[in-house]
């Protein structure tokens, strides 16, 4: 990161305390990726926000139509999914499911032709942030082992389907401000790159 760039897009409303707490933790990234990820200072909203951990969000796997449910972490814009934000249309809520990094490494080393030591580089990259489709979420005590989201997994279901009064039991995390900040640059790394190649032209 180059930090006088990325201090331009600091969010304009935290007080000096949280700018500087934001910064100061940009700056050590990426050898960072622990609790500060994360934030308790919400935990008592009924709020759905976005980069939310929630628990037992049904997910299923396109082609099999099976559904179960998952922890996974809510991709929509805060905003978008406030039930006071009144909409000619039924808002959904828009999430990805959670999976446990060991989990995954188990897997690519069963099916992987990967030799061990390039898969822990691989799983390095991915817990510095550095794969764009990934985000890595560190563990949290006995609320989350550490764990990743493929950002290209999404699923979907009605707002009205997760109850406000029950988003405390059922949430898993809140990303601090510092979390928050890294999940919207994968999200727009991810889903925005402009620089594709690809001239296109128009119509006209």
């Amino acid at each position: 990161m180059i930090l006088d760039e990325v201090k331009i897009y600091l969010p304009k409303y935290l007080s000096t305390d949280s700018e500087k707490e934001l910064y100061d933790s940009l700056r050590k990234f990426p050898h960072n990726m622990d609790s500060r990820l994360y934030t308790d200072f919400l935990k008592d909203s009924d709020v759905i926000y976005q980069g939310d951990g929630l628990k037992d969000m049904l997910v299923v796997n396109l082609p099999d139509k099976t559904m179960k449910p998952a922890k996974s972490i809510i991709l929509s814009n805060t905003c978008d999914i406030d039930p006071a934000n009144k909409r000619n249309f039924p808002s959904r809520i828009v999430y990805a499911p959670i999976i446990e990094l060991d989990k995954y490494r188990k897997t690519i080393l069963s099916n992987s032709k990967k030799n061990p030591q390039q898969i822990e580089s691989h799983i390095d990259a991915i817990k510095k942030q550095e794969i764009t489709q990934v985000f890595y979420l560190p563990s949290l005590g006995d609320k989350l082992k550490d764990s990743i989201v493929f950002l290209d997994r999404v699923c979907n279901l009605p707002n009205e389907a997760v109850e406000r009064e029950k988003v405390t039991e059922r949430r898993v995390f809140t990303l601090s401000d510092y979390g928050s900040y890294l999940f919207l640059l994968k999200l727009s790394i991810h889903f925005t790159r402009i620089q594709d190649q690809v001239e296109r032209k128009s119509l006209v």
